[in-house]
């Protein structure tokens, strides 16, 4: 699929400024928004999770392991009814544009679970460093994280390692996990977050982070959208899909950083059983 430019989607031409959003980025490999999204709003997508959520753990590879009692589902954006509200909010438009320039893409719209009895994951990353992050320090993708629960201590709550999205380890296993002899590093450095519904964060995948133990009785959905600059081949680890019928319905503006197939019916994803998982699963 080949779509023109938008001509009102230029990087010069933010929403809302966020410079100090694309120094975090670049220093600590995170940044966020409080407030971004109504409790009423989030509390619909916590619906739309658990819905989806059901439906991929009844059919084989529906969901797969991010190690014990974590699973990560990818769904296609007519899954979530604030799809929408999601990629056109200013403050999500205006980071992807200021970091990723004016052609970014959507590739990736899922989300993980840590269950109750989920365990520290080891220390990672999302995938191995590109070549442009390490030789220019140029971030070239980001992932938005909306969490659909008030997170807690006892919940797990996501750790990460601020700064690190620029090592460059030719001994980390697969490109994505640091040696355990290592790990003295990432502890030293790490920060717990606890978003609160309605908030919204942006973070290099490449800054290194885990999920630690959840020790509550209930569940922390966490959403994740996956957007790419140009020359990212994120796409290619994805299968998002969209019908015709809700394509055309789509703002232009929203058409313009959707670059998947276009389908009369879609197909339940099968998710895709990476070294990532394998490894998580060892845990």
């Amino acid at each position: 699929m080949t779509v023109s430019a938008y001509p009102g989607d230029r990087a010069g031409d933010l929403d809302v400024d966020v410079s100090q959003e694309v120094t975090n980025l670049y220093t600590d490999g995170i940044t966020a928004r409080k407030g971004a999204f109504t409790k009423e709003w989030t509390d619909r997508l916590r619906e739309d999770i658990e819905t989806a959520f059901e439906e991929a753990r009844s059919r084989p590879d529906g969901a797969v392991g991010r190690g014990p009692h974590r699973y990560y589902v990818e769904i296609h954006p007519e899954q979530l009814r604030g799809f929408v509200d999601l990629v056109e909010h200013p403050w999500v438009r205006s980071v992807a544009t200021a970091v990723l320039g004016p052609d970014y893409r959507i590739v990736e719209l899922g989300f993980d679970v840590p269950l109750a009895g989920a365990v520290n994951q080891p220390w990672h990353r999302d995938f191995p460093i590109p070549e442009e992050t390490r030789t220019e320090r140029r971030l070239t993708s980001l992932a938005f994280n909306l969490t659909a629960v008030d997170t807690t201590e006892d919940m797990g709550p996501f750790e990460i390692a601020p700064g690190t999205q620029w090592d460059d380890e030719p001994d980390f296993a697969h490109g994505m996990f640091p040696p355990r002899e290592r790990y003295g590093r990432y502890e030293q450095r790490a920060v717990r977050k606890y978003p609160q519904r309605g908030d919204i964060s942006a973070r290099s995948a490449l800054t290194v982070h885990r999920g630690t133990r959840n020790e509550s009785t209930a569940a922390r959905p966490v959403l994740v959208l996956g957007v790419d600059g140009p020359g990212a081949n994120n796409a290619d680890r994805h299968d998002t899909a969209l019908t015709r019928r809700y394509w055309e319905a789509l703002p232009e503006r929203v058409r313009h950083h959707l670059n998947c197939p276009v389908v009369d019916k879609l197909t339940p994803i099968t998710q895709k059983h990476t070294i990532e998982g394998l490894v998580m699963g060892d845990e």
